[in-house]
């Protein structure tokens, strides 16, 4: 397992811009060789910052967008368009300004009525016939409890291996039913970056990278995890 990396900016805006270019320098070196580079989003404060940098920076251009297949980490399970929803801020802040290939965005299922199990199953179908990618990078936000993705401390779902994703229900923080990859597909990634701003984490922070058994704790990239951090998140570390 390689170490995990720490990268510590002024503020919000410094993180997320900083994060914005890295994420143009890795495409664009995932690119490199003519193939296609596979994406996680995220949601949250910071990643929507971070999708308005790349959208609005002129070295988005060094990226052929066709060339990109985007998919999530986790979703709230909501009806398609709702603005709580991760696939609607970021189709608003970025995948809307780029020169996408719409079969190459790969949001997870909306709420029709199919059921949140329905909805994982078919994601994990999804992933499955793109070839089981292994993505270049994944990001990640962490909430003050420790959560990445949908997976929260305490739940059911920090134990499932068999399947790539699964439905959560009863969430400590609304929306109460979402869908998440589980801890091996995460893992299934070359680079983990875990993107975290603001003082309500430095607790989760600190403990995820001290040995914390918490579910930040516990992804990593197969070549390269990245602790992105505000000075305010980083404040509880020694």
């Amino acid at each position: 397992m390689n170490q995990a990396e720490l990268l510590i900016h002024a503020d919000a805006d410094d993180l997320a811009y900083a994060v914005a270019s890295r994420f143009i320098t890795r495409v664009v070196d995932a690119q490199s060789t003519g193939g296609v580079a596979h994406v996680v989003l995220t949601g949250g404060r910071v990643a929507a910052v971070v999708y308005r940098a790349v959208a609005e920076s002129p070295a988005r251009n060094q990226i052929d967008w066709q060339r990109v297949e985007f998919w999530w980490g986790d979703e709230r399970f909501l009806p398609d368009g709702d603005p709580d929803r991760n696939e609607t801020q970021a189709r608003d802040a970025l995948l809307s300004h780029l020169d996408v290939d719409p079969a190459r965005v790969h949001p997870m299922p909306a709420d029709t009525g199919q059921g949140a199990e329905a909805a994982a199953a078919a994601y994990a179908e999804e992933l499955v016939a793109a070839g089981s990618p292994k993505f270049d990078v994944l990001m990640l936000g962490v909430g003050p409890d420790g959560h990445v993705a949908s997976l929260f401390p305490g739940y059911p779902q920090l134990a499932v291996t068999e399947a790539a994703a699964v439905a959560v229900h009863d969430s400590p923080k609304p929306p109460p039913t979402r869908v998440s990859l589980t801890f091996p597909r995460l893992d299934r990634a070359r680079e983990v970056w875990f993107v975290v701003s603001g003082e309500d984490k430095a607790h989760a922070v600190s403990q995820a990278l001290t040995g914390g058994d918490i579910p930040a704790a516990r992804p990593h990239g197969q070549d390269r995890t990245l602790w992105l951090l505000d000075q305010a998140a980083a404040s509880k570390l020694s």
